[in-house]
């Protein structure tokens, strides 16, 4: 038996180690994963006397001895066994076993989809058993969203979903507490102000009475809103770290310059603005944010001291940074068999797929109902890392796709430069996951021409000026590198690789071996070898990638080599 906590540590008890009943007795909650190596059937009975319900179960997964075959047993949806399974799977080149009606009829799991965008699911267990068997049954459900992402609504047709905005919809996606069956977006803000070292007993009773007078599920909070004279206030700062939320304050001159419906000319007199609770609510839930709850003060009462006045806010965008993922990954050349391990597991992790729609072609095979495919056109690079941060800092868990390695001419610079832009505690996780690239696999498909020194040179100057482009190309020459052009032609720039052609050879000999690897790894994939002084430029276009040899590069037997050392080196 293993335990796995949520972040991927791993603690394992063996025959022998301890006692088996204790240790599952344990670590039977809902916030932990156990992940078995055995037989289901000894699982199932080795499991049976803790059952308590999903409330309170955690998430039970079994693995055959050879790793081929994994079995969510517990908690499929409501502790999010079916995507661990999925992933697993991933890392291992193994396979999930998933029985559950939804996935096997390929529809959305309702009670599970939420999570991967950042959301916390609230209602009655009785009536999301009860929602689940209705889809189970081919019936109609309708649903109800008034807050956070929408792309889930295209990563498939849902045909069992009905979209109304009538508050008696079966489903709900925002921050309403009543309907029995809702996903909650961190769209809540709760403007504070209050007296100095106010108690927290008070601020907490006043926000826990100011969100259920306006109807507002604690789930839905992102955080909590004050003016910055507040940014050290003991009970603030000790309430948002106990419920994991955010703290935001703002100055007095951002505050003043909010309308609100109740100013204060007391406040402003103490505060040097109107309002603090309802005008930090209001900018801190955005150009979208409005309010939900005008302020209420709570005073009081015995064994306590200050005063807290509390108004909330409702946001169409959700904030949840601490819960969002951006992953950038290479997708390789396109061959999906060429796709890194690492890579395969991001993408099954990822609810959102962002990237160029050919390199989204090229993954579509792996892409489930529940995986939102977001396009972008080919040069709004910039574009598509912003919508892509965008959404992780609502939480969502984001890939953004590149071809070959995304730190290669990829997305992976663009994206942490915008990421590093952000304040810290505004920052999703960060990860990259590289792939194979196309001077990689031209190299492989070409022979070993990647035995000495080399070098990348892009011939795009859409981001580059051209003279330093042909500085780069002039050093690489005298320098005696193997070159690898990326961007070499395309209809506007029809001129360039000729121009770096010509550079090549003054200082290398025309014989030079190239190679030509046109849409390598798809299916129309063309490797073809030549020398510098017959490389025909009018023949080559964008997808393709130009090799072009050192002074020690030969053909052979349709091979191309480089040596290892130059003639004259010491053999080893």
């Amino acid at each position: 038996m293993q335990r796995l906590q949520r972040k991927g540590s791993i603690d394992t008890l063996g025959p022998g180690e301890g006692n088996w009943s204790e240790a599952l007795e344990t670590h039977w909650s809902q916030d932990n994963v156990i992940l078995f190596i055995g037989a289901a059937g000894a699982v199932t009975r080795l499991i049976s006397r803790l059952l308590r319900g999903k409330d309170h179960d955690p998430a039970v997964l079994v693995l055959d001895p050879k790793g081929q075959w994994i079995i969510p047993l517990l908690g499929g949806h409501s502790s999010g066994a079916e995507q661990l399974a999925r992933e697993y799977a991933a890392d291992l080149g193994g396979e999930a076993v998933l029985t559950g009606a939804a996935a096997s009829q390929q529809r959305l799991a309702l009670d599970q989809f939420g999570k991967a965008w950042g959301w916390k699911r609230g209602g009655r267990t009785e009536a999301w058993r009860q929602l689940m068997q209705q889809q189970a049954r081919g019936q109609m459900a309708t649903i109800e969203q008034n807050s956070g992402l929408t792309p889930w609504r295209d990563s498939a047709n849902h045909p069992l979903l009905a979209e109304t905005d009538n508050s008696t919809a079966q489903l709900s996606i925002g921050p309403d507490q009543n309907s029995a069956c809702r996903w909650h977006p961190a769209c809540a803000w709760i403007g504070v102000g209050c007296e100095r070292n106010t108690s927290l007993r008070l601020v907490e009773r006043a926000v826990d009475k100011a969100l259920e007078q306006a109807e507002v599920a604690i789930e839905a909070v992102a955080g909590i809103a004050s003016a910055d004279r507040k940014a050290d206030e003991a009970a603030l700062l000790t309430l948002v770290k106990q419920r994991q939320w955010t703290f935001r304050t703002f100055c007095a001159e951002e505050l003043n310059q909010v309308a609100v419906p109740t100013p204060s000319e007391r406040v402003r007199d103490e505060m040097g603005t109107a309002s603090v609770a309802e005008a930090a609510a209001l900018l801190a839930s955005g150009q979208t944010g409005k309010l939900r709850q005008i302020k209420r003060i709570e005073r009081a009462a015995c064994g306590e001291q200050g005063a807290a006045t509390v108004a909330i806010a409702i946001s169409q965008e959700a904030h949840a940074p601490q819960r969002g993922e951006l992953h950038l990954i290479g997708s390789g050349p396109g061959d999906l068999s060429l796709l890194s391990t690492d890579a395969r597991h991001a993408l099954t992790r990822c609810v959102a797929w962002v990237g160029y729609s050919l390199y989204l072609d090229l993954l579509e095979p792996l892409r489930r109902i529940d995986q939102a495919r977001i396009e972008g056109q080919l040069t709004r690079e910039w574009d598509r890392c912003e919508e892509a941060l965008a959404m992780a800092q609502q939480g969502a868990k984001v890939a953004l796709i590149s071809s070959g390695d995304s730190g290669i001419y990829g997305m992976a610079g663009l994206a942490l430069e915008l990421w590093l832009q952000q304040p810290q505690e505004a920052r999703p996780s960060f990860e990259v996951h590289p792939g194979i690239s196309a001077l990689q696999l031209a190299a492989a498909r070409v022979g070993a021409p990647l035995m000495h020194d080399f070098c990348t040179i892009s011939l795009s100057d859409r981001l580059t000026p051209w003279p330093v482009i042909e500085q780069r190309l002039t050093a690489a020459a005298e320098g005696d590198f193997v070159v690898a052009l990326y961007n070499p032609r395309s209809k506007g720039r029809d001129w360039q690789l000729g121009r770096a052609r010509e550079l090549l050879l003054n200082k290398r000999d025309g014989s030079t071996p190239v190679a030509v690897a046109h849409q390598l790894g798809r299916v129309d994939e063309k490797v073809s070898l030549t020398t510098l002084d017959a490389l025909d430029p009018v023949s080559i276009d964008m997808l393709t990638l130009v090799l072009v040899g050192n002074s020690s590069t030969y053909l052979i037997n349709g091979r191309m080599a480089t040596p290892r050392g130059y003639p004259g080196s010491q053999k080893h």
